[in-house]
């Protein structure tokens, strides 16, 4: 009998990359949201498909908590942040509201964004099950 000094690991890289593709494959990586919001239910919404430009994003949790890209922001100091950062008036702006959020921090929210002039708004909802 022939006697082997060294193990053939090919085969055993062959099944790794296997595995690594079915990982892969089955893996979701959909970012979640660190924000825990509900997004209210409609039946006539669309998907949303980001652009390759900068989106600037605007939630309001259910305590009326304003948040801009996932920092909380007194609404006091919204327009300061705008202003600040620049924003030109075809900046996209997506904006998140939760379904138990008082609807009159909505309006404030929007009153803000009138303000600047800006319009390029993407509300986001969740399509009705």
């Amino acid at each position: 009998m022939k006697r082997f000094d060294e193990m053939n690991v090919i085969p055993l890289i062959d099944v790794m990359l296997v595995l690594l593709a079915i990982v892969l494959v089955t893996a979701s990586f959909i970012k979640q949201d660190a924000l825990q919001i509900d997004l209210p239910s409609t039946d006539n919404t669309e998907a949303y498909e980001p652009t390759k430009e900068k989106i600037v994003n605007l939630a309001i949790n259910a305590k009326g908590e304003l948040y801009l890209d996932e920092k909380l922001t007194p609404f006091n100091l919204l327009s300061e942040a705008i202003t600040d950062l620049k924003f030109k008036q075809d900046t996209p702006i997506i904006v998140k509201v939760d379904d138990k959020a008082n609807f009159g921090v909505f309006i404030k929210l929007v009153d803000i964004l009138k303000k600047h002039h800006l319009t390029n708004l993407t509300f986001l909802t969740e399509k009705t099950k």
